[in-house]
């Protein structure tokens, strides 16, 4: 289960990565890169702070797959996708879930504190984004006003109580993941913000 999260967040990260290119008018090998690092650099940037390197899509080829699909997807259904923020916005949701439950994984994995275990979920799931926006010109979503990587706190919190009350792995997965995606749509939808700090 833990795997197969693991590729459905690249999935979509790459899917997400390359409907923001696409929607820059960059070419082919442009739209390739953008979503290659918006599936990877959490993870790489996570993986080189705790000193498991090779990082994880080194090790393991059927990442590279998983982002060439995602990639080929976005390019033949990009007319299918009519409502490109829409559909962009759904892909990076799916990530920010996935991607927050991996990176606390890993810092429990090598016995990290909970609290450096939910700062490296909260870094594996948005710092690709992050990169993705800063190379295609755009302010990125974790410093606007919306709710982003408070999303990825709670749901570490959240991860560590359900933990505590000895849950099968797979159901502590999956609820994790699906707080985190739950709470992110209806913050768009109840237009849910952080307060603006302003210099007076």
């Amino acid at each position: 289960m833990f795997h197969f999260l693991d590729l459905i967040g690249t999935m979509a990260f790459a899917l997400s990565g390359a409907l923001t290119a696409m929607s820059k008018k960059m070419d082919p090998f442009g739209v390739f890169i953008i979503a290659f690092v918006t599936a990877v650099g959490g993870g790489t940037l996570r993986d080189i702070l705790i000193g498991r390197t090779p990082v994880g899509w080194m090790l393991d080829v059927n990442y590279v797959y998983v982002i060439a699909v995602g990639f080929v997807l976005a390019i033949i259904f990009r007319k299918k996708f009519d409502k490109l923020r829409t559909s962009l916005f759904l892909f990076d949701t799916i990530g920010l879930g996935v991607f927050t439950l991996i990176g606390l994984e890993k810092g429990i994995h090598i016995g990290l504190h909970p609290i450096i275990c939910v700062a490296l979920g909260t870094m594996t799931a948005c710092f690709g984004g992050v990169i993705r926006d800063i190379l295609c010109t755009e302010i990125p979503v974790i410093f606007r006003r919306e709710i982003y990587a408070t999303l990825c706190i709670l749901g570490g919190i959240v991860f560590f109580i359900l933990r505590d009350l000895n849950l099968e792995n797979d159901v502590l997965y999956l609820t994790t993941s699906s707080i985190i995606i739950s709470l992110r749509l209806m913050a768009v939808k109840f237009k849910w913000y952080l307060p603006t700090l302003e210099k007076k």
